[in-house]
């Protein structure tokens, strides 16, 4: 199980990562085609818009490195938090689906749940 729950834990951090990358991608078009509008509440209005998403994905983002990090230390708040992250991810079709399931699957294993109890 120890190798399962090191595969969760790279899944976590590489979707969180990957969300980080989406936030700076949309930051910058958004910003970009700003820059291209002649109206200035246009360009406002995609400006605040840009701002909000990128903030918000980045702060969807952090809590999944950071339980990717508890996993390999094998911290039960990172377990809990990993499940908690899963069931949301569910609704992130079709990757934090598939990763959800995964993750939900191997953290309420047994043999994983004993492992974080030392």
């Amino acid at each position: 199980m120890e190798k399962q729950i090191n595969t969760v834990a790279a899944l976590q951090i590489g979707l969180s990562i990957f969300s980080l990358l989406i936030a700076l991608t949309l930051y910058s078009i958004l910003r970009l085609i700003g820059g291209f509008i002649n109206d200035p509440s246009g360009e406002m209005v995609l400006r605040i818009i840009a701002n909000v998403a990128s903030t918000i994905l980045v702060i969807l983002s952090v809590p999944g490195i950071l339980a990717g990090w508890g996993l390999y230390k094998r911290r039960e708040w990172a377990r809990i938090l990993t499940l908690i992250l899963s069931v949301i991810g569910l609704f992130n079709f079709p990757f934090g689906t598939a990763i959800g399931i995964y993750s939900i699957w191997v953290l309420i294993q047994p043999e994983s749940v004993a492992s974080f109890e030392n």
